[in-house]
């Protein structure tokens, strides 16, 4: 999950309704990311349950902060959610390890259908998760969120051309000013490609493959360049990049497009200008998407909640309430998004997002709009010419704690 994290403590101290109903067949336990809905969708499933089923739900509504501590909840503690939005690394891995039950989309009329308005670019690389070639794993997830990862930066300091390849993180002139996120998967599946960029431009090895396969070659060639960075590094952060970013104490922060846009918006507030940029090596692309663990008891409402999710409308009002991009761009919800994100005006320069939006010219208020060149925030919807250079970030698998030794290595390294 790519966004801004909330303490532990905070975390289980917001529980938006109580447990102690246990007539399961009609509660619906959620658990998602904290601050990761709006609150006007999230109250609004009951009754829309209600009106579709005639059936009434109470909806339990829980939030985490780690991956790894919400799936341990599931796979260790056997807790019974009914719908959990992990990322995609966690759910390859719930894939592998059996701890998912289909969604049961037959269940939907088809008046109510939602599930097709997720673009296919997301479902596609979902795919690319699957344990094996007979496992469909639309079957058993559908996207919520997704972005990118590439630096914030402050252009009073950096100019854009200076970040244009991951090797900024050794440029001297950034010593002491460069915040980079406290997560070694997301920071590994980008160092690699830089790492290893000769090799990809001679076409020995793929971005995929990179990213995908950790061998200890690559984990220590990734240790070096984190090794010679240690200088302009001032910090591993979770939370705190944007404020350090926003009083000009800190010039970069490798970091994930939502929360760079968050920082935008906050920074402007102040009457400062921040920026971001996808170096030209490539990066990961992640997802949080929505499943149903093992252990549920109402998959008929999970499955409801879900596609209700997925209705247009609502996850406009999710991207635009928590300030991360929508996988709805399907056929029949570009529309809606375009209507509301296409501005000529706050965006003037266009970018190519038909991998995400499809070929096919779009209708918005009368216009045929070309995906291949809209006016979109490109924090948002980077252009094609970047997607095409990015790749999923996979489970670690068995490499796992050969990734964690080289991470603590580094942190504590002088």
């Amino acid at each position: 999950m790519k966004k801004v994290l909330v303490s532990v403590l905070a975390v289980a101290a917001i529980v938006l309704s109580s447990c102690g109903n246990t007539d399961r067949a009609h509660q619906l336990k959620v658990l998602n990311w904290a601050d990761y809905i709006d609150e006007d969708v999230k109250a609004g499933f009951e009754q829309w349950y209600f009106e579709q089923t005639g059936e009434k739900v109470e909806l339990v509504y829980e939030m985490f902060d780690i991956n790894e501590t919400a799936l341990t909840k599931i796979e260790v503690g056997h807790e019974d959610y009914d719908v959990f939005c992990p990322s995609e690394y966690i759910i390859e891995r719930m894939l592998k390890k059996d701890l998912l039950i289909p969604i049961q989309k037959e269940l939907i009329p088809d008046s109510i259908y939602y599930f097709d308005n997720i673009s296919p670019f997301v479902t596609g690389k979902f795919q690319q998760m699957a344990p094996s070639e007979d496992v469909k794993v639309s079957d058993y997830t559908v996207g919520y969120m997704w972005g990118t990862t590439g630096f914030i930066y402050n252009p009073q300091f950096v100019e854009r051309e200076e970040l244009t390849s991951w090797a900024a993180v050794l440029n001297p002139k950034f010593e002491n000013r460069i915040l980079m996120k406290d997560a070694f998967r997301d920071v590994y599946s980008v160092l690699v490609l830089y790492a290893y960029a000769d090799q990809i431009e001679a076409g020995e090895v793929n971005r995929d493959e990179l990213v995908r396969d950790i061998t200890p070659e690559r984990v220590e060639a990734v240790k070096q360049v984190l090794l010679q960075a240690k200088k302009q590094i001032s910090g591993w952060e979770v939370d705190f990049g944007k404020e350090e970013m926003t009083k000009g104490k800190t010039w970069l922060n490798l970091s994930w497009s939502g929360d760079a846009q968050f920082a935008i918006e906050e920074a402007a507030e102040m009457g400062v200008a921040l920026d971001y940029i996808v170096p030209q090596e490539g990066s990961n692309v992640w997802f949080d998407g929505w499943v149903i663990p093992k252990y549920a008891k109402n998959v008929k409402a999970a499955t409801y909640f879900i596609d209700y999710m997925c209705k247009a409308e609502n996850a406009l009002a999710n991207m635009t309430e928590i300030g991360y991009v929508s996988c709805a761009g399907g056929e029949n919800a570009a529309a809606t998004i375009l209507a509301d994100q296409n501005d000529e005006e706050e965006w003037p320069e266009t970018v190519d997002a038909s991998y995400f939006f499809g070929e096919e010219p779009i209708e918005v208020d009368g216009e045929a709009l070309d995906p291949h060149a809209l006016h979109l925030n490109p924090v948002y919807y980077a252009d094609k010419s970047i997607i095409d250079r990015c790749a999923l970030m996979h489970d670690a698998g068995d490499a796992q704690e050969m990734l964690l030794e080289m991470w603590n290595e580094i942190k504590l390294a002088r």
